[in-house]
This record gives C-alpha cells, sequence and structure tokens, in this order.
C-alpha cells in the first residue's frame, strides 16, 4: 500500500473506503471555512458524497492516473492532498490539497506536498508538477512559493466559486530544478 510517513507525527494514507466517514466529518465541520476557495463543497452533503468521491478516486489510482491520498497528525484525519490526474505523454502532473484550519500554521502542507512531488520525480520519473491557488488565497500561495516552485503566469478568471470567478496563480517545477528531499528547501 502506498503511504509516506512524513515524520514521527504526521502521514499520508491512500484514500480508501473506511476514510469516508472521518473525511465526510472534517469536511463538513471545516465547511464555512473551506468555502472560501473551495468550489466543490455543495455537491459533499452527505456522507454517500464522500464515498463517491473516494471510489473516484480509486478508480483514478487504478487507472494509473495519480492518487488521493489523507494526511493524518497523530492519528487524526486533518486533510487531504492528491494528484488531479497525471499527463504520461508530457510527464507532468499538478497536484491539489486543503487543510482543515485547525491544522493550518504547522507546515503541514509544505512537508506533504514535499513528499508528493519529491515522488512524482523520483518513483513516477515525472518532469513537471504544477500546483494552482488563488491569486487571494495566500496561505494556500505560501505553500508552492516555500517549496521553490516558480510562478509561472496568472490564469484570469480560471475558477468559478460558488458567485464570482476567481484568478489562479500557477506555479511549477521540472525535475531538474527540484533540490533532494534531504537537501533543505
Amino acid at each position: 500500500m502506498l503511504n509516506f510517513e512524513i515524520d514521527t507525527d504526521v502521514s499520508l494514507e491512500l484514500m480508501d473506503p473506511r476514510h469516508a466517514e472521518e473525511l465526510f466529518a472534517l469536511t463538513d465541520a471545516n465547511r464555512a471555512y473551506l468555502r472560501q476557495w473551495m468550489p466543490w463543497l455543495d455537491n459533499i452533503r452527505e456522507v454517500e458524497h464522500t464515498r463517491q468521491f473516494i471510489e473516484l478516486a480509486r478508480r483514478q489510482l487504478a487507472g494509473n492516473n495519480g492518487f488521493q491520498m489523507v494526511i493524518r497528525v497523530r492519528g487524526s484525519l486533518v486533510g487531504v492532498l492528491g494528484h488531479h490526474g497525471i499527463d504520461w505523454d508530457s510527464r507532468s502532473t499538478s497536484l491539489g490539497y486543503w487543510l482543515a484550519e485547525s491544522a493550518q500554521g504547522q507546515g503541514l502542507m509544505t512537508r506533504s506536498c514535499r513528499a508528493l512531488i519529491e515522488h512524482a520525480f523520483t518513483i513516477f520519473a515525472l518532469d513537471r508538477v504544477e500546483i494552482r491557488c488563488a491569486v487571494e488565497n495566500r496561505k494556500s500561495r505560501a505553500i508552492p512559493e516555500r517549496l521553490g516552485l516558480r510562478l509561472e503566469r496568472t490564469l484570469q478568471k480560471a475558477e468559478w466559486l460558488y458567485d464570482h470567478f476567481v484568478d489562479h496563480a500557477l506555479y511549477a517545477v521540472h525535475a531538474a530544478d527540484w533540490p533532494s528531499r534531504e537537501q533543505p528547501t
């Protein structure tokens, strides 16, 4: 099974049906906070919707198109991180993530993204990893910036967020420019 131990307290687990109730409860508890930047919350109104998302994630994995993971801190589920998909011809992927409000500010997502980027370059032999964030979402943008991804451009009206469009900042890094996990970034 594909799991990552980030440190003694933090781990990433491949998303699985057993996560459905806990993941839905976390989503529901953070609904107002996540709604600022996540456009899919209205589609997750009951645990069955989370089960459907997990089934899509399982099909994504089976189709060799990336994977979705849950983030745990000392055993508690605190967020999600995964691939939007993998373009094997271009050897590229993009990452998406969210974290519970109570888990913010501890570097959890930065460390988790570092592990997935490292995996993309060393195990999948990809050449490019992207992260897109709403331009005004400073917390999310801080992650690719801390990891040394380069801001390539701003995408105008890139995402519909309930009642308005938001622009996205597109960050990317290539394998040749990625420092090894063992090296400080």
